[in-house]
């Protein structure tokens, strides 16, 4: 294809995923679902004619997607607020993921013309939440700050697992007299364990770096930050290890780590997801052809309802047995089982090999993922409120007020929750640092300057000026203010 030719493609791409966007915002339809339909539309069955069925070609596409979505995904948290949820999310991402797969297998063997082990892979395949999914979902909904927090830790966690029982399950069916159930235990060992020694090591490398990234580079912020997350994941796939929990683990750290640039990379690997985002459901789109959907239909929706009312709620209730989530929060859990990206690339993986009934397993994501996006993504939040399991915070604004990247200054914000020891304290008694102040309090969509006797409330959004050396004891403040009453 001439580069003028590919390049006006790919620009109509993500023009046309723009407007499909818009238009899915403007209509309630599911973004995901929104970029699936394009790209079925743009497929070889839809008015777009593009021939494309280079399953090897989409699963190193998707590789690549899936590592930047991951690494955003880390970057949009802090380990500050995964601290009180990491335990459960573990289980979640380890125990619940291996429970999803084996009762969602059960259920593919009955329902498609599958053997065991390629029962298996489908439900190995559908078995992690999606952390797309799950981000996009959750910042459009107010869900209580504990079961978002274990939602996020969970869906950055358990791709990994689901991914390497993906691998070991694909090994086991090509090579079924050389390989086996112990290999593939020690797959899943090695892959978690050298993904989690790399993600740690050089999330610590990047921790140091990002704190003293000095303002004459500040505009290659973006760049350095890119370098980490390919550092991240290569090192670890080259050894063995899996890179998708390395590159989350290192987005996590720079996440965490105070920075002048941290809006500024946040702002960047959002556009970057997107674009992922986009790239990943036009690929599962182009990849179905709907000719070939009506005959597992019936059952791709099955296998769908399978595992959003029989094998998440199972994983959640046995991941959490032994904490101390109501059975509201349980019951909320299981429903937030969100598939998107993550089975999709895997899908790939499986549509890339040698297993006999790939374009069955194939197919069969295309439902979960569709079932997944309408189904669970549009009533997460009614069910909440339903459950009562909402937060009464308001929606966050915009920032008042701009600190330009060369200031010695950081803005940096603070949400006053109703159970936050600050709630009910006069300005003056704060505790800031001493070359700290409070700019501006934004309550009730009014930015009111704030005085020494302004008593902070519940809600209000807290935006305080601090210089960047002081970065962290405004951070040992911050988590004084987070102490429950």
């Amino acid at each position: 294809m001439h580069l003028g030719t590919a390049l006006l493609l790919v620009g109509a791409v993500l023009a046309a995923s723009i407007v499909v966007a818009v238009v899915a915002a403007r209509t309630g339809l599911p973004v995901l679902v929104a970029f699936l339909g394009l790209g079925m539309l743009l497929g070889s069955d839809g008015p777009g004619g593009i021939d494309f069925d280079n399953a090897v070609l989409a699963r190193r596409v998707g590789t690549i997607g899936l590592g930047l979505i991951l690494y955003e995904g880390g970057l949009q948290t802090s380990w500050r607020r995964l601290r009180e949820v990491a335990v459960p999310a573990a289980l979640l991402s380890t125990v619940g993921v291996t429970v999803t797969m084996l009762i969602t297998g059960v259920g593919a063997r009955w329902l498609f013309d599958l053997t065991w082990l390629e029962a298996m892979l489908l439900g190995a395949v559908v078995a992690s939440t999606d952390a797309a999914a799950v981000f996009a979902t959750l910042r459009f909904t107010h869900i209580r700050r504990r079961l978002a927090r274990t939602l996020e830790a969970e869906s950055g966690g358990n791709d990994p697992m689901a991914i390497a029982l993906t691998l070991g399950l694909i090994a086991w069916i090509e090579h079924p007299h050389s390989y086996g159930l112990g290999n593939l235990v020690l797959l899943v060992v090695r892959q978690i364990g050298l993904g989690l020694v790399v993600g740690v090591a050089l999330g610590a490398a990047a921790t140091y770096v990002f704190a003293r990234i000095p303002r004459a580079v500040g505009t290659f912020a973006p760049v350095a930050s890119l370098a980490a997350a390919a550092l991240a994941f290569g090192t670890a796939d080259v050894i063995g290890g899996s890179g998708f929990l390395a590159v989350y683990l290192v987005g996590l750290a720079v996440g965490s780590t105070p920075s002048r640039y941290r809006r500024q990379l946040v702002a960047f690997h959002e556009g970057v997801a997107f674009v992922a985002q986009v790239v990943l459901f036009v690929v599962l789109g182009l990849l179905v052809f709907p000719r070939e959907l009506p005959g597992v239909a019936l059952s791709g929706l099955a296998i769908a309802f399978v595992l959003a009312f029989l094998a998440r709620p199972v994983a959640v209730w046995a991941s959490t047995a032994f904490s101390d989530y109501t059975e509201r929060e349980r019951l909320l859990l299981g429903w937030a089982g969100l598939r998107g990206a993550v089975p999709i690339v895997l899908a790939t993986f499986a549509l890339s090999s040698d297993v006999p009934h790939k374009n069955t397993i194939f197919n069969a994501v295309f439902f979960v993922v569709l079932v997944s996006a309408v189904a669970q993504g549009t009533t997460l939040e009614p069910l909440a409120r339903r459950l009562r399991l909402v937060s009464p915070a308001p929606p966050v604004p915009e920032a008042p007020l701009e600190v330009p990247p060369t200031s010695d200054l950081d803005l940096v914000d603070f949400i006053v929750a109703p159970d936050h020891a600050v709630s009910g304290s006069a300005v003056r008694e704060l505790g800031l640092p001493r070359d700290a102040l409070i700019a501006v309090v934004n309550r009730d969509g009014r930015a009111i300057p704030p005085r020494g006797s302004t008593v902070v409330e519940a809600g209000d959004r807290l935006f305080v000026l601090v210089p960047h050396r002081s970065r962290a004891d405004l951070e040992d403040v911050f988590s004084r203010w987070r102490r429950r009453v």
